[in-house]
């Protein structure tokens, strides 16, 4: 095998060593690799991503205290939707969601390792751009799916309903009703909520990965070849993702779920900056936050098995190649 470094991999020397060859892997290739991560943790966590839209929209533009609470925390929300829609009830979106991770993070990280192969993410606040630029490239190509998964995990029977209910009967349904209803830009309803979300999540989740990676590496906690220095990494990126991403998650998913009126305009909010001043003004700063605990037991396990299984399929391939 020729020496090389790989660049932020656990194989890595302790010393520079000048790269002989290509540092990134084929793009294709790339994009499969980040697609397949992201889809192998998404069939774990899909649940508390259902449980995580539902506490989202309780209460949606209602003082606290003035509304029902169906749900009242994660475990308790779990119990909640498997006892009424059943086990199946809590997979619910899942195909959607698939179609979403596969196409978001595919983009996201096969357009991130470009970046740290061709040596932008090296310069100084590089590999915050990198992230930023790479999120909302896979934010916005995935935006349908997302649309669909929000819509279908928001449905349920009428007694534990919370938010706007759209009634699909599948994902390949609410794609065909939402086009026939709104048109191609239709299917883009809400995009403009998922940018900003998912560019400051991928920024956070890159960029501490990147780095908590590094420093691990050189603080030689862990053997050359452990998976443990990956996983490290992971953990720190998941709290910092959490922290970030919360209030736009909550935000996002409110634009994506909102009913439209028959000139296709949302009937609750008219973009980002309006959904944000009137959560604020209706459920006060901390409506936000609201489902930040089953944000952070979902993205940080999401976060952990996707960079885990990215990191270790990346490094498998790069030795493969070289």
């Amino acid at each position: 095998m020729p020496v090389m470094r790989l660049i932020n991999s656990p194989f890595a020397p302790q010393a520079p060593i000048t790269p002989v060859g290509p540092r990134g892997l084929w793009p294709p290739l790339d994009f499969t690799l980040g697609a397949l991560a992201c889809c192998g943790a998404c069939v774990f966590t899909n649940p508390l991503e259902v449980v995580k839209t539902r506490l989202q929209l309780q209460g949606e533009l209602q003082a606290r205290g003035s509304y029902q609470r169906h749900y009242r925390g994660v475990l308790q929300a779990l119990w909640v939707v498997g006892s009424t829609d059943g086990l199946r009830g809590l997979q619910k979106g899942l195909t959607a969601a698939l179609l979403y991770q596969g196409l978001m993070n595919g983009v996201r990280l096969g357009f991130y390792s470009y970046t740290e192969a061709t040596g932008l993410t090296d310069a100084p606040g590089g590999s915050l751009i990198s992230g930023a630029a790479a999120g909302a490239l896979g934010a916005f190509i995935a935006s349908p799916a997302y649309l669909v998964k929000t819509h279908l995990q928001a449905q349920t029977v009428a007694a534990i309903a919370v938010g706007h209910q759209h009634n699909h009967q599948d994902v390949s349904s609410a794609f065909m009703s939402i086009y026939q209803r709104e048109g191609v830009m239709g299917l883009w309803r809400g995009v403009n909520g998922a940018v900003p979300r998912v560019m400051v999540g991928s920024a956070a989740q890159l960029a501490t990965f990147s780095s908590a990676k590094d420093w691990v590496t050189r603080a030689q906690w862990f053997g050359p070849h452990s998976c443990l220095t990956a996983l490290t990494a992971a953990m720190i990126s998941g709290v910092a993702v959490t922290i970030t991403m919360t209030p736009f998650d909550v935000i996002s998913t409110r634009l994506y779920n909102q009913p439209v009126d028959e000139f296709k305009r949302g009937r609750l909010y008219c973009g980002f900056v309006d959904c944000l001043m009137k959560v604020c003004a209706t459920e006060g700063i901390l409506g936000l936050y609201k489902g930040m605990t089953p944000v952070f037991v979902r993205l940080a396990p999401h976060t952990v098995l996707s960079m885990l299984i990215w990191d270790v399929l990346r490094q498998r391939a790069l030795l493969y190649r070289h």
